[in-house]
């Protein structure tokens, strides 16, 4: 019976841990309180990569930890702006210390691995070929998370059983499943058998002490909700149900998360779409394929049971920060024919940095959690939660953002009520833009036939189903527009509605801040002294309507330079009829409208203070633009995302 290690044993054992965040930070800070009883000179400390920019002191603690580390697990490295600041103290201390175990990494983190004899530095014989006889010769292709869970947990038993250093390799499998199932228990578990059997120099004695148990099994695929026992379960039956349901939503979340007990973001989320009255299936699958959690919980006998389905996860559909399958998971989204919406948590950030900054998310994140996933077809990208920066306990704990959460819940609800809207009764808003103004410029862009291109959409919506009242030809839909009672008011197009100054100001939300720029309302801008003009035209349940100016036209070098960029009265009068008084249900720009881009705020990841997200508000919106023109379409990407 192995001997137990004496309660005032005060060998040091320094733990250390360093990955791409701090998700498994709350169950390492709990596993360490467990494994102090047990060694109570031990101590566990996580580092997170994504802390690292801009913060030299996070870095440098990371650094000396490593310099000092007796056992290092180093995982989820794939970047280089993570991998190459602490790769020259990985690799000097690599040698010195009892064990390092590298996993889930870039391939220059990967053979910094040293446990006993087992390396995995690309050298012939020992533990690695064993491994390559083991799995054979396979295909070169990305498997499903489940498919690679059960080789993980199928690997320990067969290498159990045969003696020497595999049994160095063995333990590298077992490392990788507390990992992958990072609950409170497994990464005590994970490390008690480091120590257990890697141990060395002033800690030898520790080695074969400790009560090492088979890491805790945890579902590949499952449900989760806060308020349910155990939080987990393989059964739809138990996730609560409103009394009057609105809709269904598939929602996404990590399983990591799941299994560390980190989910107030996820929380967060499920509360405020359950308040509007929407079911909630909260899924989960091992790796970072979504796809079993789909397949599994959002169809049944072959029939979709979800109007909407909402990504928390970060990442793609199908892959991570190493790699996509943005294929898979276009024939996934193809099967499901509902609403996708990508939102995500600020992880390389604070929530406190990210709302001061006027970048918003940081390149890696626009990346990693907006520009992949678009490949895929997601919509909608928002900030729904992160980290605090602020002191005391659990305040590094992920939480939700109350605001951008209930904006969440708000565009989804309006999806999927505009799913279950039958076509001929939806209103479709089309925007047209016009710069520079008054210079007959409406519906004209390189290379575009907008006229052209409007009429034909017009078409399309008449044939799917649509109210349209569809203009004989694209002369006389030029003509309805820019025409009609334009010479009466003066305009450069037909006059759809007048917004007086009594019901703007008593309506408008922002009137203060617009006034502090633009002065007393209705301001100067598409105004005839009395009124704010909405220029346009309705052809039945289509209203398309022409974006008003900026306002700094005549003005260029402010144009350029100015950071406010508060929109007239005209402008934000013209979004808040699209909102409420038109009751949009779905918009199209042709082109793109600039003024939602251009106002003030955030160039990725919006807050509730930019404007463009004031404008928009909850409306579903769609945002077109033609390919003709890569550079300048390129250009653009942050204009689509800020939409």
């Amino acid at each position: 019976m192995p001997k137990r290690t004496l309660a005032a044993d005060p060998t040091p054992v320094r733990v250390v841990i360093v990955t791409l965040d701090r998700h498994i930070g709350g169950a390492a800070e709990r596993a360490e309180r467990i494994l102090r009883k047990e060694v109570p000179g031990l101590s566990l400390s996580l580092h997170a990569a994504c802390e690292w920019s801009g913060n030299e002191a996070a870095l440098a603690r990371c650094r000396a930890a490593v310099d000092a580390g007796d056992i290092i697990i180093v995982s989820m490295l794939f970047m280089e702006e993570h991998i190459e600041p602490i790769l020259p103290w990985l690799s000097r201390r690599a040698e010195a210390c009892d064990a390092l175990v590298a996993g889930m990494s870039a391939g220059e983190v990967i053979p910094l691995t040293r446990m006993g004899g087992l390396r995995m530095d690309g050298a012939e014989g020992g533990p690695v070929q064993l491994l390559r006889r083991l799995c054979g010769k396979r295909r070169r292709e990305h498997s499903s998370g489940a498919r690679q869970m059960t080789m993980l947990r199928q690997m320990p038993r067969i290498l159990r059983f045969i003696p020497g250093r595999a049994q160095d390799l063995r333990a590298y499998f077992l490392t990788l499943q507390c990992w992958l199932a990072a609950s409170d228990e497994n990464v005590a578990g994970m490390v008690r058998l480091l120590v257990n059997r890697y141990a060395d120099g002033p800690r030898r004695g520790l080695r074969g002490t400790l009560a090492v148990v088979p890491p805790k099994e945890h579902p590949n695929v499952g449900l989760y909700h806060p308020r349910i026992e155990g939080r987990i379960t393989d059964s739809i039956e138990q996730l609560p149900r409103p009394a009057a349901c609105n809709g269904t939503v598939g929602l996404l979340v990590m399983r990591s998360y799941v299994l560390a007990g980190d989910t107030a973001h996820y929380d967060g989320v499920i509360d405020a779409l359950e308040e509007r009255g929407l079911r909630v299936i909260p899924a989960f699958a091992a790796g970072l394929d979504s796809r079993p959690a789909v397949a599994g919980f959002f169809t049944r006998g072959g029939q979709v049971v979800v109007d909407a389905v909402v990504s928390l996860t970060g990442f793609s559909l199908v892959g991570g920060p190493a790699y996509n399958d943005a294929k898979a998971a276009e024939e996934m989204l193809a099967q499901l024919d509902v609403p996708y919406v990508a939102a995500h948590a600020v992880e390389f950030n604070s929530l406190e940095s990210w709302g001061a900054s006027e970048q918003g998310l940081m390149p890696i994140e626009a990346a990693m959690m907006v520009s992949i996933p678009e490949l895929e077809g997601a919509t909608g990208p928002l900030v729904y939660g992160g980290r605090s920066a602020s002191s005391g306990p659990g305040s590094r704990a992920m939480q939700s953002h109350p605001e951008r959460t209930r904006r969440l819940a708000a565009r989804v609800q309006r999806l999927i009520a505009l799913r279950r809207t039958a076509a001929a009764a939806r209103k479709v808003a089309i925007v047209l833009f016009s710069f520079p103004p008054n210079a007959g410029t409406i519906g004209t862009a390189a290379h575009l036939s907008v006229f052209e291109s409007l009429h034909r959409t017009l078409h399309a919506l008449r044939s799917a189903g649509y109210g349209v009242d569809v203009p004989a030809s694209v002369d006389c839909l030029r003509d309805r527009i820019l025409g009609g009672n334009a010479p009466r008011y003066g305009t450069t197009a037909n006059v759809s509605a007048r917004i007086s100054v009594d019901n703007h100001a008593r309506r408008e939300p922002w009137l203060g801040e617009i006034e502090a720029q633009w002065g007393p309302a209705p301001g100067r801008q598409q105004s005839d002294g009395q009124a704010i003009l909405v220029l346009g035209a309705h052809f039945g349940n289509v209203f398309v309507g022409i974006q008003p100016a900026f306002g700094y036209e005549g003005d260029p070098m402010r144009l350029l330079f100015e950071k406010g960029f508060t929109p007239t009265h005209a402008f934000s009068a013209f979004y808040r009829y699209l909102r409420e008084d038109f009751r949009r249900r779905c918009g199209a720009a042709l082109r793109y409208p600039r003024g939602t881009r251009i106002h003030a705020g955030k160039q990725v990841g919006l807050s509730g203070d930019c404007w463009p997200e004031r404008l928009i508000g909850d409306l579903p919106n769609v945002y077109l633009y033609a390919a003709n023109n890569p550079s300048e379409g390129r250009s653009q990407n942050a204009a689509q995302r800020r939409r």
